[in-house]
């Protein structure tokens, strides 16, 4: 009975032990945040302007090129940013305006007071700042995340959208052969989630980009650090894991009846998180769409390949930047 009365105080002194490791852990691999006005000073731009849609929302904004010029919107994928954009923003803004934003909780733009970050809130966002610049017709694009709000605004504004660009966008109900980001398994396990939030080591961020791409070149240490920091803005962790929490995959297939505007679809043939088959999959629901499969790139196009992603946008704009004026 003595032998069996020393087991519950030893799991109580391995509950202990555990729990003492998990805290050193913390203290030794915590990561803090990074002030908002550094992050502005080192990742903003002479175009960057802070917006308030809301009251609490402030968002990151830059409206580049010539102001008479046809308008192309740019929507960025989960954690990354305006950044994204910028090899064809330097491209387009001779010629085009060119609107790129961070969605709340990304980039330089912060948490919101309500923690929503769906799919939903951020098409409303969208709507809010094509409101505050007057913009009545345009082309939009997006990557990843930000092509699943494109086409859902596409849809609920068709009258707006002159052309549509997807790239290797969200959309397929269920994606084969692909790999789910494990942040949305994260996500769901309290205690792992709240130490993510505070523990974010750069090496995590260095294999995220690496696996997500195929151009291995573009996985520079500024790259990996923009991303990296971008992170460490005050609140957005905390945010990303609730975005990451409220996720659901939505079957819409039927909204894309609405998208009649012509359409773009651009998809990297490596893409290991979104597989190139989800473009056959665009392609048979958009009556308008035409695809391009880009070799030897993966998920984020338009850094991968600038000039090759771009070239199919351009014949689009062609197409509608006329008869929108």
């Amino acid at each position: 009975m003595a032998a069996k009365s020393r087991w519950p105080r030893r799991i109580a002194i391995g509950a202990g032990a555990v729990v003492l490791v998990i805290a050193g852990l913390f203290i030794a691999f915590q990561v803090p945040d990074i002030p908002v006005e550094e992050l502005r000073a080192k990742y903003g731009s002479p175009a960057s302007q802070y917006v308030e849609i809301a009251p609490g929302t402030v968002i990151h904004l830059r409206d580049e090129g010539p102001r008479d010029g046809f308008p192309i919107v740019l929507l960025h994928g989960s954690n990354a940013s305006l950044h994204t954009w910028e090899p064809w923003v330097a491209r387009l803004s001779p010629r085009y305006r060119v609107i790129s934003f961070d969605f709340p909780a990304h980039g330089l733009s912060g948490p919101v007071p309500s923690r929503d970050y769906s799919q939903g809130a951020y098409v409303a966002v969208t709507e809010r700042i094509v409101d505050r610049l007057g913009l009545t017709r345009f082309a939009i694009a997006g990557n990843s995340m930000g092509g699943g709000v494109a086409w859902h605004y596409a849809a609920a504004h068709p009258d707006k959208v002159a052309g549509l660009v997807l790239v290797d966008s969200v959309g397929e109900p269920e994606p084969g052969e692909s790999t789910p980001p494990i942040g949305f398994r994260i996500a769901g396990m309290p205690v792992i989630r709240d130490l993510l939030a505070s523990v974010l080591p750069r090496s995590m961020i260095d294999q995220s980009l690496h696996q997500s791409v195929s151009v291995q070149s573009i996985v520079t240490p500024a790259a990996v650090d923009r991303y990296w920091e971008l992170l460490r803005y005050p609140g957005n962790r905390s945010a990303t894991m609730d975005r990451f929490a409220g996720y659901k995959r939505q079957d819409d297939t039927a909204l894309l009846k609405a998208v009649t505007m012509p359409t773009r679809i651009i998809w990297g043939r490596e893409d290991k998180l979104i597989p190139v088959s989800s473009a056959d999959w665009f392609s048979k629901h958009l009556p308008n769409a035409r695809v391009t499969i880009l070799d030897e790139v993966g998920h984020i196009a338009m850094e991968e390949a600038p000039d090759r992603s771009l070239a199919p946008v351009l014949t689009l704009l062609e197409q509608v930047a006329p008869a929108a004026k």
